[in-house]
């Protein structure tokens, strides 16, 4: 299908339509398979009504369809997150336009693990994955994996969850007690079987596109890799090592249209399809109605402080976030990871109740430390080469990363606010959130005191305190070579 978003979705569809009639041909006697696919939707529900209509009309006129999520299915919506038995909505949306499977993304611990079991119950799919070990946790044990039959044909399809440095998943820790992970890509080699008796594999992976390559390079048995986790639009899919890699962004903005032709067991022709969900004009009324039920909560509409300009950045944003803990919690600094920052820009206006749940979903807590010059200082270091960029938003100081030719960071620079260098020999009082605290490797005698005002909640706090805020083009990092 050669997709033009000015085009109707009918005019689309029908062009999708006859391509595929085309393909058909050239391949005759072949069994064609549509798989619909989406990553990282975090609670994103408005789009399901058109990804509904889409399923549904797909499945009228092909016999074989199949609708995947490659993980982080929830957290990023307040109507969701905040939504008294939490999630629930994604699941029976998801229920409701007849997912097949999902893997399991990092973002499926952010709820804890009785609640995710309580999930995973209600859905009438799977959640897969093949890297973790739930024995001995209050997790019920995963499927590695799920066959999806298409007439004789069976499709195995495997889940592969992203693991970070600390050798977890990108989640609070508190919340991944009693599991056990190993390395994603390592493991897959105790699955190929699967293909050696199916003929087929595809693997369901959050693992992001850069580990999705790897996969790639290591495995040629996959035939196709539907990816999660690093939010990559792809509106081509990727070959490596005669494997396909597609990726459909995040948030449900996309939906990927995925076909194969299958004859005699064997994959005969690929193809895939980017598809924006604001391109389809219908809806399907059923789940429309559901999602305008779920969306008037107004509650979530109350007024909690007000933007004097646009927010136009994460950067902006997180030091909005920061300057609410060294002014709540009385601390001379305050750190915000990047990765805890879920919105890149706030228009200027009333901050609405779900527009800070949305910046900040995870309900993490304030963690305050006393530290050395030299502590603080390990902080910014090993926080910047985790991925040789900034990561961390502060307050009370402004500071200045030193990298070397490899890109490391070697020295910081660490300014007050006035721009006087910070003395060396004081120790400082210094705020975190919860998962900086429990998966930032720096060095601390403080073992650190949790407080349990949340983040949010401390913003909510602020914003209180100083009902207008302002801080467009603000910086307070820099880098020097």
């Amino acid at each position: 299908m050669k997709f033009n978003s000015i085009i109707l979705f009918l005019v689309v569809f029908t062009l999708f339509s006859i391509n595929n009639q085309a393909v058909a041909q050239k391949n005759k006697k072949s069994t064609e398979i549509i798989i619909l696919h989406t990553n990282d939707m975090h609670s994103k529900i408005d789009n399901f009504g058109k990804l509904a209509y889409l399923a549904d009309s797909l499945r009228k006129t092909h016999q074989y369809v199949f609708l995947v999520a490659a993980g982080d299915n929830f957290t990023g919506n307040p109507i969701v997150d905040m939504y008294p038995d939490k999630g629930f909505p994604m699941i029976e949306l998801m229920n409701k336009l007849h997912f097949d499977v999902t893997a399991l993304g990092n973002h499926e611990y952010d709820m804890g693990q009785e609640l995710q079991n309580k999930r995973r119950q209600q859905a009438t799919f799977p959640f897969i994955s093949c890297n973790v070990d739930a024995t001995g946790a209050v997790a019920k044990p995963y499927e590695p994996y799920v066959i999806l039959k298409a007439g004789k044909i069976k499709i195995p399809f495997l889940g592969i969850l992203q693991l970070g440095e600390n050798g977890l998943p990108d989640s609070h820790p508190s919340r991944l007690e009693g599991l056990k992970f190993t390395n994603g890509i390592e493991k897959v080699k105790d699955f190929l079987w699967l293909k050696d008796k199916y003929g087929i594999l595809i693997a369901l992976s959050h693992l992001g596109v850069e580990n999705d390559e790897v996969l790639a390079k290591t495995y040629p048995q996959f035939d196709l890799i539907i990816g999660g986790h690093s939010h990559t639009t792809m509106t081509k899919a990727m070959m490596v090592n005669n494997v396909m890699i597609v990726q459909t962004g995040s948030g449900l903005k996309n939906v990927g249209i995925t076909t194969l032709h299958v004859k005699k067991g064997k994959i005969t022709d690929r193809s895939y399809e980017l598809v924006p969900l604001a391109s389809i004009k219908k809806t399907d009324p059923e789940v429309q109605a559901m999602i305008d039920a779920y969306n008037s909560n107004e509650e979530m509409k109350r007024v909690v402080g007000f933007a004097e300009t646009d927010f136009s950045s994460k950067e902006e944003l997180g030091y909005l976030m920061t300057d609410a803990i060294t002014a709540r919690m009385k601390v001379d600094f305050a750190f915000q990871n990047g990765g805890g920052i879920r919105i890149s820009e706030l228009p200027k206006g009333d901050i609405l109740l779900k527009d800070v749940f949305r910046l900040d979903p995870f309900g993490n807590q304030v963690v305050t430390y006393t530290m050395t010059y030299d502590e603080v200082k390990s902080l910014i270091i090993n926080s910047y080469n985790r991925d040789k960029s900034v990561d961390l938003a502060p307050s009370g100081m402004i500071y200045t990363i030193i990298v070397n030719a490899e890109g490391l960071c070697t020295d910081v620079e660490m300014k007050d606010m006035t721009g006087n260098l910070l003395d060396a020999n004081k120790s400082y009082t210094v705020g975190l959130n919860s998962y900086i605290s429990a998966s930032y490797k720096f060095n601390h005698k403080d073992p650190g005191t949790t407080n349990f005002n949340t983040t949010a909640q401390t913003l909510l706090d602020y914003l209180g305190d100083v009902k207008k805020v302002n801080y467009a083009g603000l910086n307070r990092v820099s880098v020097k070579k």
